[in-house]
C-alpha cells in the first residue's frame, strides 16, 4: 500500500524546475513503473504511465489524468564578486524569497543563501519595499574565484527546504504545485491496482506547466486520450484569500465548475463521490482556469475535461502547505470514477444531450 506521506516527500525535495524535469521524471518513473503495463515518453519530454484495461472495451477507450511535475525556480543571470544575481524562471515571488536557503546548480550543487542590501543601509523609504529581483543576491560562501570556476550564467536555482509535517495531517514544502496532484495520481494508480476497469489509464506527469502548460499540449496530442482529467492546485483560506472562493484544506478535492470542464464528467464524479461517501467541494471558475485542463479541453478536435484540485495555503512559495488526506480522497476518487466507465460512455457525454439544459 503507498505511503502517500513518504511518496510526497521524495517528490517536492527533489530539485526540478520548468524545462529541466528529468530528475523528477525519474522519480516518478520508478514509482509508476511497477503500478502500470508500459511506459512512455512524448518528445518534449512529459512522462506517460499507461495501465491497460483489465476488461478491455472494443473499440478500446482511453482516459489521461494529467499533473505537472516542474517547479518554479530561478536562474543566475550575472555573477559578481562571488555573489549570484538572477533571474525568475517563472512564477517566483520576490516577497517571500528573503533569507530562503537555496541549492545552485553548478558544476556541483552548492548551497547558498538569497540576501540583500541590510535595512540598516537602507533608506527610509526603500526600508518600505520589498526588494526586486535585481537587488536580491545568493551567497554560496566562496571565494569569488571559486564561484566563477563552478557557477555560469543560465544555471539553475532552486529553493532547498525539506517537507515539514505540521498539526493534524498537514504538510508544507515547495513544489506542492504540483506534485501534491503527481502523488494523488500515484495514489489512484495504486487503488487500481486491485480494482477492475475497463477503460485504459493513461497517468501523465507533463513539463512546462508552469512556462505555459506547454507538457500538457504535447502529451494530449500523443495520447489522444476520449477524456482527461487536469490535477492542480487551488486557493485555500488564509488571510488575504475570501474564503468564498477558496476550497478548505481537509475538506476534500476541489472540482472546478466552468466553461473549461465538461458538465456531464462534472455530473459523473459528482455521482461517484456520492455513492463512494469522498468529500468534494465545488470550486467556480467561470473563465480560464490557468491549468493543464485549459489545454487538454483544445487539444485534437476537443477533448472532454474536467479539474480536480487540492487546497493548498502559501501557493508559489517554499512553504507551500497541503492536506493529506485531500490529495488520498483524490486518488480513491479518481480510481473509483475509472472503475465506473463502461462501453457506453461516451455516448452519454455527446454535446446534443446538453440542448436542452441550456434552453
Amino acid at each position: 500500500m503507498l505511503d502517500v506521506k513518504e511518496h510526497l516527500k521524495t517528490l517536492v525535495e527533489a530539485h526540478a524546475p520548468s524545462g529541466h524535469e528529468e530528475p523528477i521524471r525519474e522519480i516518478i518513473r520508478s514509482v509508476w513503473k511497477p503500478l502500470t503495463t508500459r511506459m512512455e515518453q512524448d518528445k518534449l519530454g512529459s512522462l506517460i504511465g499507461i495501465k491497460q484495461a483489465t476488461n478491455p472495451v472494443k473499440p478500446a477507450r482511453k482516459i489521461m489524468l494529467s499533473a505537472h511535475m516542474d517547479e518554479i525556480g530561478l536562474m543566475v543571470r550575472d555573477i559578481v564578486d562571488g555573489f549570484i544575481y538572477v533571474h525568475r524562471i517563472s512564477g517566483v515571488d520576490a516577497r517571500v524569497m528573503m533569507a530562503q536557503p537555496v541549492m545552485v546548480h553548478g558544476r556541483k550543487p552548492l548551497p547558498g543563501l538569497v540576501s540583500t542590501v541590510p535595512p540598516h543601509l537602507l533608506k527610509a523609504d526603500a526600508r518600505k519595499k520589498y526588494p526586486t529581483f535585481d537587488e536580491l543576491v545568493i551567497d554560496v560562501g566562496l571565494p569569488a574565484a571559486e564561484v566563477a570556476a563552478l557557477v555560469q550564467i543560465g544555471d539553475l536555482i532552486t529553493p532547498d527546504v525539506p517537507m515539514i509535517e505540521l498539526n493534524g495531517k498537514k504538510v508544507a514544502a515547495k513544489a506542492m504545485d504540483d506534485r501534491a496532484c503527481v502523488a494523488a495520481v500515484t495514489s489512484c494508480l495504486d487503488v487500481l491496482q486491485g480494482m477492475h476497469h475497463q477503460w485504459d489509464v493513461y497517468a501523465t506527469a507533463t513539463v512546462q506547466e508552469e512556462t505555459g502548460l506547454l507538457g500538457a499540449t504535447t502529451a494530449a496530442f500523443h495520447i489522444k486520450p476520449d477524456i482527461a482529467i487536469a490535477l492542480d492546485v487551488t486557493f485555500a483560506p488564509q488571510p488575504g484569500i475570501d474564503a468564498e472562493y477558496a476550497c478548505e484544506m481537509g475538506g476534500g478535492p476541489g472540482l472546478g465548475i466552468g466553461p473549461n470542464f465538461h458538465p456531464k464528467l462534472i455530473e459523473k464524479i459528482k455521482e461517484t463521490a456520492r455513492i463512494h461517501e469522498i468529500k468534494i467541494q465545488e470550486d467556480i471558475i467561470p473563465g480560464a482556469s490557468g491549468t493543464d485542463a485549459w489545454a487538454i479541453q483544445v487539444a485534437q478536435e476537443g477533448i472532454p475535461t474536467l479539474l480536480l484540485e487540492i487546497p493548498s495555503r502559501n501557493m508559489h512559495s517554499p512553504v507551500e502547505t497541503v492536506d493529506l488526506r485531500d490529495i488520498e480522497r483524490a486518488g480513491r476518487l479518481m480510481a473509483h470514477f475509472i472503475a465506473g466507465l463502461d462501453a457506453d460512455f461516451m455516448q452519454t457525454i455527446r454535446w446534443d444531450d446538453l440542448k436542452d439544459a441550456v434552453k
